[in-house]
């Protein structure tokens, strides 16, 4: 991501100037909770997003790094590169730390999750046959910490001899939701509980790339973000990506023959018909592009055509150009945020774990 330039600086100082919006006494307190009970955790799970694994740490984790309590779990590979996963994978154990991938909403892989931690907990508890453990998870905003404690406590009320109240954890797509920590049973005999705690983001923040790719994920999100270029940043990194090239002469005849039935709701932008119909609009205009994507002016026309294009995929052809253009910004990261136009990694290797 070296090459963002204008679209992630643009996109940045729109972040920075949120900062009252992301990071408060609130957060300081959660942060000072979390470090505070460090220690006295058995298992710390730090749950990162798959698709910005550096950009997703937890800083206050950072003297944690390889110790025997520390596992690394990136959340969300549904909407990371697959290959890109499993390079960091390997990348994040080489370096000393514990890891895993999961989809927080896939049975199996919550399963294999709680396998590793079960694994985990009897080797830090070796010697006792009677223990009561903690695992406690913490990261950022909306990485997913909810929906995995979930999703451990729901495996666990099912295979617990003792179902007790079933108690949820609250999720949301909306960033700072849960505001404090909460225990959830994972099992008994042993009894594992699990912490879910609020998401915190560093009151620093570092770089424009790193608070552009934060908000590209989801992990800071405002209105006001849409009119500071978030969705020009996506453009930029679909048309570097190379994603689009299968997307253009994608044709399905049983499609074409359902279109006709469903055209009534067009500005339903999660059917089918409608995401390949975009898909292919911006493929098109990309191929058709002859410029230079490493020059700024050049690079922003591109979009800036790919923007009026998407006009027709959605059914946007009345109202002002100010609301056509946030309301495709607005369908565009939909389908962005829920996998539809590609799986994306933004960030690239490091040995800054």
């Amino acid at each position: 991501m070296a090459r963002s330039g204008c679209f992630s600086r643009r996109l940045g100082v729109a972040v920075r100037e949120l900062k009252g919006a992301w990071y408060g006494r609130h957060m300081a307190a959660s942060e000072r909770a979390i470090v505070d009970r460090l220690p006295i955790v058995d298992v710390v799970l730090e749950i990162r997003d798959a698709r910005i694994p550096i950009t997703s740490a937890f800083w206050s984790l950072k003297r944690w790094f390889g110790s025997s309590k520390h596992v690394i779990v990136l959340n969300k590979v549904d909407l990371a590169d697959r290959s890109s996963t499993e390079d960091w994978m390997k990348h994040i154990m080489q370096q000393g730390c514990a890891c895993c991938a999961v989809n927080s909403h896939k049975k199996d892989n919550i399963k294999e999750l709680s396998i590793v931690l079960r694994d985990k907990i009897r080797e830090l508890k070796s010697g006792q046959d009677s223990y009561t453990a903690t695992v406690m998870l913490v990261g950022i905003p909306n990485v997913g910490k909810s929906a995995i404690a979930n999703s451990l406590h729901e495996i666990g009320r099912i295979h617990a001899e003792e179902k007790g109240r079933h108690r949820h954890a609250v999720v949301s797509t909306f960033p700072g939701e849960t505001k404090d920590i909460t225990a959830y049973k994972m099992q008994s005999h042993p009894s594992i509980y699990v912490l879910d705690t609020p998401g915190v983001l560093s009151p620093i923040v570092a770089t424009d790339d790193y608070a552009s790719k934060l908000a590209l994920t989801g992990a800071i999100k405002d209105s006001t973000l849409q009119d500071g270029g978030l969705v020009e940043f996506f453009l930029f990194v679909l048309n570097f990506s190379g994603k689009y090239n299968s997307w253009e002469d994608s044709d399905d005849r049983a499609e074409l023959v359902s279109q006709k039935k469903i055209r009534k709701h067009h500005s339903d932008h999660t059917n089918d018909v409608i995401v390949k119909d975009v898909r292919r609009t911006l493929a098109k205009i990309r191929h058709s592009f002859n410029g230079d994507l490493e020059k700024e002016d050049e690079h922003g026309k591109l979009i800036e055509s790919q923007l009026v294009a998407l006009q027709k995929p959605f059914g946007l052809h009345c109202g002002s150009v100010g609301d056509r253009n946030r309301a495709i910004a607005s369908k565009l990261l939909d389908l962005y945020w829920t996998g539809r136009l590609g799986h994306y990694t933004l960030d690239t290797f490091s040995n800054d774990l």
